[in-house]
């Protein structure tokens, strides 16, 4: 895991960046193979000076990958990107490797979909509750073509009435690890990365703050269908056809709380549009 985001979110709780790893399952719990349902949620990976990362994200319009400020903040060169639903069913994932003290370079990611990795200027590295701000973009070196979604109207979770909050249901979308049981020893649900998938996970509503909504994983089906775990940082939070927050952070054993970045923020979306008009790095 990033030290960084450990050493910020102890007193918290565990950041969802991790890079890439592996254990052996035999049955899975909670969300479901998205297949392509959200056909424009991505999964994007990355190099820092702690090694290469994944993290999911959401196209927000041709140019501009939406994902968390952790996804961003701290990379080395490019950030790769790709739509595919299934990425892999074990390891290896498939992806180049990169000198890491350059991080991607354009050829290492010639013929693949590669962005520049921006972020917002007002993170707060997890230090305030009120300006969490854990918000960051691809700006992608070409366009794509296919559909990309809108954000949720600023203040559209302020608008749900204190009672209705916890009967609200949301859906995250991610490239996350499941939990799954080992093949021997203590049969604890721990998370796996393989097999590599999108995943859809509904949620109920928890609380309402500011800068940051919870949720509270639960692997019942009468109480939503799971929740969000490692490797679904930066993935979209969907109210109704329309993203209203950001996976940010949660529990390290992916279950109890979830903390989801809201995007329902005025000045959270003019950072974003002014990003669109940018121009990706070389």
């Amino acid at each position: 895991m990033r030290r960084k985001l450990i050493a910020a979110l102890a007193a918290l709780t565990a950041a969802f960046g991790l890079a890439f790893a592996a254990a052996p399952a035999q049955a899975s719990t909670g969300g479901t193979a998205d297949g392509d349902t959200h056909g424009s949620v991505a999964l994007i990976v990355f190099y820092t000076a702690e090694g290469r990362f994944r993290c999911s994200g959401a196209l927000v319009s041709p140019t501009v990958v939406l994902t968390a400020a952790h996804c961003t903040d701290g990379t080395i060169g490019k950030t790769l990107v790709t739509f595919n639903s299934v990425i892999a069913e074990q390891s290896p994932a498939g992806f180049p490797d990169a000198n890491p003290s350059v991080g991607y370079t354009s050829a290492d990611l010639a013929g693949r979909i590669s962005g520049t990795a921006q972020t917002d200027p007002g993170f707060s590295n997890f230090t305030d509750k009120n300006n969490w701000n854990d918000v960051g973009i691809i700006k992608l070196d070409t366009p794509v073509s296919q559909p990309f979604y809108s954000l949720a109207a600023p203040g559209a979770l302020d608008a749900i009435a204190p009672g209705d909050v916890p009967k609200t249901v949301v859906t995250a979308v991610g490239y996350g690890a499941e939990l799954a049981k080992p093949d021997s020893g203590p049969q604890r649900r721990v998370p796996v990365s393989y097999p590599m998938i999108r995943r859809s996970v509904d949620m109920n509503l928890q609380s309402v703050g500011p800068q940051i909504f919870t949720t509270h994983a639960n692997v019942n089906p009468a109480q939503g269908t799971g929740g969000i775990c490692s490797g679904d940082s930066g993935g979209p939070i969907f109210l109704g056809d329309q993203i209203v927050g950001l996976t940010s952070f949660g529990n390290k054993n992916c279950l109890a709380l979830d903390g989801l970045q809201r995007v329902d923020v005025a000045s959270i979306q003019s950072w974003i549009t002014s990003m669109e008009g940018t121009t990706a790095a070389s």
